[in-house]
């Protein structure tokens, strides 16, 4: 099994937790949230919120061998119920090319607008 604690270009986690787990040949990631440099540092706009979270999610999973493009399952978690048609579009910008299964919920969160982990297979010849 392989553990990235701290992915290049992420703020690395927040607690005593992995930010992925790789296990055959999926990859497990913690939940990410918007942070740039610091978790004070997050982009304006809710869009631009989303897609930092999947650019630090993206650095996580390269960082174990995987991709976005390889994502099989997202859970992702938001503030309000308000914000999920903008999320909605922006998943597509993203992930639209094979959406993956994904299961979202409202839920309080500490100081972010929303929380993304997912599950992802290894690029072939990966770790």
């Amino acid at each position: 099994m392989k553990r990235i604690n701290a992915a290049p270009g992420t703020i690395g986690p927040v607690g005593p937790y992995s930010q992925a787990v790789v296990s055959g040949h999926l990859v497990f990631t913690a939940g990410q949230i918007p942070s740039i440099g610091s978790l004070e540092d997050q982009p304006e706009t809710f869009a631009d919120q989303v897609r930092q979270t999947f650019a630090n999610l993206g650095a996580i999973l390269d960082a174990a061998g995987s991709s976005l493009s390889h994502i099989v399952k997202v859970n992702a978690y938001l503030t309000d119920p308000a914000l999920l048609e903008e999320f909605n579009q922006v998943y597509q910008e993203v992930l639209g090319h094979a959406p993956p299964a994904r299961t979202t919920v409202c839920v309080q969160l500490w100081g972010v607008s929303l929380e993304i982990d997912c599950i992802a297979e290894l690029v072939e010849g990966g770790c």
